[in-house]
């Protein structure tokens, strides 16, 4: 029996008449085929990768984008909260005040706003007008229920609408808000003076389309 040599691996058998140079060239070949297929696998894993990184980042976009969204809406809900909190806190001081500007208001009617306490009111008008309060009403306007509050009522022949005669206590508004309307007196056109009137505009149209009245 033949022993075998220890230490020693067999080695590819060789084709008779070919060199140990060809046989190394054949092993190389057979080496370099494999990785080719390695290769390809490879770059598809890269790639579906990549469009996995893709998709997650528009996914993280598409979130940040929205986040963005929500807060600017957050902070525009919070600043008109803000605006609209302050616009309440200062009517209230204002509307509190009103009396007290009353009062100026009739003291300067009846000339009683002289000295120091008229320094003192013309201030506090000053300072409300700065806080945006403007004071509205006027003799002669047309009446407007949405900003008159009518305390009395007659009738006029000089009148045409429903018009405010006379400011019992001057309205208050701030900006749009009316804080407190104006009390007024209205007078509505005389009953039938609209009919009168319409006759009378009626003859007078008569009249000159004839070239005047009949001379007796």
């Amino acid at each position: 029996m033949t022993e075998e040599t220890p230490g020693f691996d067999e080695k590819p058998d060789v084709p008779s008449g070919a060199t140990s140079e060809d046989a190394e060239s054949a092993a190389a070949s057979q080496e370099g085929a494999a990785p080719a297929g390695d290769a390809s696998a490879q770059i598809a894993g890269l790639t579906a990768q990549l469009d996995q990184v893709r998709k997650a980042l528009e996914e993280r976009t598409a979130d940040l984008q929205r986040l963005q969204a929500e807060f600017q809406n957050y902070r525009r809900r919070v600043e008109r909260d803000r605006i609209t909190v302050k616009e309440i806190a200062i009517a209230n001081l204002l509307t509190e005040l009103l009396p007290v500007l009353d009062d100026i208001g009739r003291a300067r009617e009846h000339g009683e706003l002289v000295g120091g306490f008229k320094s003192v009111g013309e201030s506090l008008e000053t300072v409300a007008a700065k806080m945006g309060l403007q004071q509205f009403g006027k003799e002669g306007e047309p009446f407007d229920p949405t900003i008159h509050e009518a305390l009395m009522h007659s009738y006029a022949p000089d009148v045409t609408e429903t018009t405010c005669v006379a400011i019992l206590q001057p309205g208050y508004r701030i900006g749009e808000r009316t804080i407190r309307p104006a009390r007024v007196a209205v007078a509505e056109p005389q009953p039938g003076a609209q009919t009168v009137k319409a006759d009378e505009a009626t003859e007078a149209a008569d009249d000159k389309e004839s070239g005047g009245p009949d001379e007796g």
